[in-house]
């Protein structure tokens, strides 16, 4: 193997570990916000209650993915990790609505960038 393709995995791995440890502070961000808001609120916290939901467990398939232990090939990988960096920009929105959702619209941006360079590493 020679050094470039050697930096070139590394790269890829830092990257592919960079983008799941980011995927995980965005669930959890995403999960803290969901429980702050009330089921039965109004419909804008409703609507922030199951965006949170939903892109906490997009980021979490999504480590689940790049943990290594599944056996999807890199079409099935890049489609996993492009749907949690489109759910995250869409939950980032929708969090930067509210004045206490701050936190997790950062995290969900975090993700979203991780996700993009990650992508970048593959072929």
């Amino acid at each position: 193997m020679t050094t470039t393709s050697q930096q070139e995995v590394y790269r890829f791995l830092e990257d592919r570990f960079a983008c799941a440890q980011a995927c995980a502070e965005c669930a959890r961000a995403c999960a803290l916000r969901a429980s702050l808001a009330e089921p039965d609120g109004p419909y804008d916290q409703e609507f922030q209650r199951r965006k949170g939901i939903m892109c906490a467990e997009a980021c979490d398939a999504t480590c689940r993915a790049l943990s290594g232990h599944s056996r999807q090939d890199e079409a099935a990988i890049r489609g996993q990790v492009e749907w949690c960096r489109a759910v995250c920009l869409e939950s980032a929105h929708v969090f930067d609505q509210d004045p206490g959702g701050k936190e997790a619209a950062q995290a969900c941006r975090d993700a979203a960038r991780a996700c993009t360079d990650f992508m970048a590493t593959l072929s």
